[in-house]
């Protein structure tokens, strides 16, 4: 399956899945339940402004798919989500896909905290097991579904991001506007800034010694 998903189309499986696990008492989910969850503003990046009908599109596109199942309660439809079953994914890797939809590119570490609720890894081995399993996935089973970003400067580890969604494209595009345009990324900027700095700082004590020094010759 070649699988390309929009933001909220990503955001409306990943609410889905980590409601299944969270709120399993009123699960599977009515649309207004589902909108209220992709427009959350804790523990999701970005936060969008959804509406039902922008949800519901969402859901139109997904159904097809067999992503997103249909289902009618005692007064509205309800919705639920069939990640593992269509993309062939254990348990371990539908929550590691839903906690990068939901927040978008982290690291390992980062991951075991925000699928805490999903799935508890043992530990950040565990994760990193996982998350390599999907980014090996052969063409025939559908093609990689995570990758490793280049570590930013700064950083002390890398970051995973899925690409499924527009997340991946939009971290591999700034970069590259950045190459063409001959500007630095502002991580860069900032370590260049207080390189600077610190020579600025050692110049002042430098002077500072050197006129100390004239004073007590001139005694």
């Amino acid at each position: 399956m070649n699988l390309q998903l929009s933001l909220l189309e990503a955001r409306v499986l990943g609410v889905l899945a980590e409601k299944e696990l969270t709120v399993p008492d009123i699960y599977p989910l009515s649309l207004n339940a589902l909108t209220s969850g992709c427009n959350q503003k804790n523990n999701r990046d970005p936060v969008l402004g959804a509406s039902e009908v922008d949800v519901q599109a969402a859901i139109d596109r997904l159904k097809p798919l067999s992503l997103v199942i249909e289902s009618s309660g005692s007064r509205v439809m309800r919705y639920s989500q069939n990640i593992g079953r269509v993309l062939k994914l254990p348990s371990e890797a539908v929550a590691l896909l839903a906690a990068l939809w939901l927040r978008g590119p982290q690291t390992a570490a980062e991951l075991r905290a925000s699928t805490e609720r999903l799935h508890r890894f043992a530990d950040v081995s565990s994760v990193e097991g996982f998350l390599a399993q999907l980014a090996e996935r052969s063409l025939d089973s559908g093609g990689a579904l995570v990758r490793l970003l280049p570590r930013a400067v700064g950083s002390r580890e890398s970051r995973w991001v899925d690409l499924l969604s527009p997340a991946a494209e939009s971290m591999s595009v700034e970069p590259a506007r950045a190459q063409e345009t001959g500007a630095a990324p502002a991580s860069d900027w900032r370590a260049e800034f207080e390189q600077l700095r610190d020579e600025l700082q050692a110049l002042r004590e430098r002077v500072q010694r050197l006129e100390s020094g004239s004073r007590v010759n001139d005694i």
